[in-house]
């Protein structure tokens, strides 16, 4: 992408709510979440479908194909598909303000890029299919790269409903202390509970720390990760008085009790990284797995977006 092609989408993903759209279920049900979000919150929903030219360069190039014929075909399918998802957009919202962008430009980088100035970016999660096949996607790419807040919504399963709550990961990070701020906002803004989960080992895998868990003071540890756990939220509560917090607090990695929470949660908020070594490992892993496994849309935040 060029710098005047970059400069253009910062322009036109400025405080809107930016949604990748490919024809999918997944897409739809994407483009369906940030349409409401983006009526709730009285942003402009801003549409995006990016071609891929240069891979399909190298593609048509070795059928020997006419080469502005098919791109032609691309551009057409691509309007086709924008369409569509804004008459998506406006099924869930009539009266939302709703923009398109056609680029020749990679997905995944078509939204990162459209990171740098939007409110937020969604996007829809992909079949479960293995791990070696997400390595690469549009999906981790996006959820690693983009800046601010990134939203991945599953397709399988009924919408969430208002009335769920909200979930947070809590690692201590810096990362995870913007995690904790948007888990606020949003939840402060949907009238919802908020649960905050700070799961601070993985002593499921049997050791912790090069040791057996079995020789390790649990009692100890915990006690000092509720302390912890309380002061990570204790600012953020007086902040936002009206909402209501659970804490919980569990010696295991976070993949289990958030995957769990999923089933049951309107949003799962995560931080993109942990706090280094090995607890830099949990959330930082636990994000890429829950974007692909979660049953409730999971936001992964990268910094404060205003």
């Amino acid at each position: 992408m060029t710098a005047q092609e970059t400069d253009n989408t910062h322009q036109l993903a400025s405080a809107a709510i930016v949604v990748g759209a490919d024809g999918s279920k997944a897409s739809d049900a994407a483009v369906r979440w940030a349409a409401k979000t983006a009526a709730r919150r009285g942003r402009r929903l801003h549409i995006v479908h990016g071609l891929d030219i240069t891979t399909m360069r190298l593609f048509v190039g070795s059928l020997n194909v006419i080469e502005p014929e098919a791109v032609a075909k691309m551009h057409a399918h691509g309007k086709q598909i924008l369409t569509g998802a804004m008459r998506s957009a406006h099924a869930i919202a009539p009266e939302l303000t709703v923009t398109t962008e056609l680029a020749e430009s990679k997905p995944a980088q078509l939204l990162i890029d459209s990171s740098e100035a939007a409110h937020l970016v969604v996007l829809g999660a992909i079949p479960d299919i293995g791990a070696i096949a997400h390595l690469g996607s549009t999906l981790l790419a996006v959820t690693a790269h983009a800046r601010g807040a990134v939203v991945v919504v599953p397709h399988i399963g009924a919408p969430p409903s208002d009335d769920q709550p909200v979930v947070v990961g809590v690692d201590g990070s810096n990362v995870g202390e913007a995690a904790i701020a948007v888990a606020f906002a949003e939840a402060s803004e949907r009238n919802a509970e908020l649960v905050a989960v700070h799961a601070w080992s993985d002593l499921t895998v049997g050791e912790f720390a090069g040791q057996s868990y079995l020789d390790v003071p649990i009692a100890a540890l915990e006690e000092s990760e509720h302390t912890l756990l309380a002061e990570r939220l204790a600012g953020w509560q007086e902040k936002y008085p009206d909402v209501r917090v659970t804490r919980t607090v569990v010696a295991d990695g976070p993949r289990r009790y958030l995957g769990d929470w999923s089933k049951s949660a309107q949003l799962i908020v995560v931080g993109s990284r942990g706090r280094g070594g090995f607890k830099g490992l949990l959330l930082g892993s636990t994000s890429n797995w829950l974007v692909q496994h979660a049953d409730c849309p999971v936001m992964v935040v990268h910094g404060l977006r205003t």
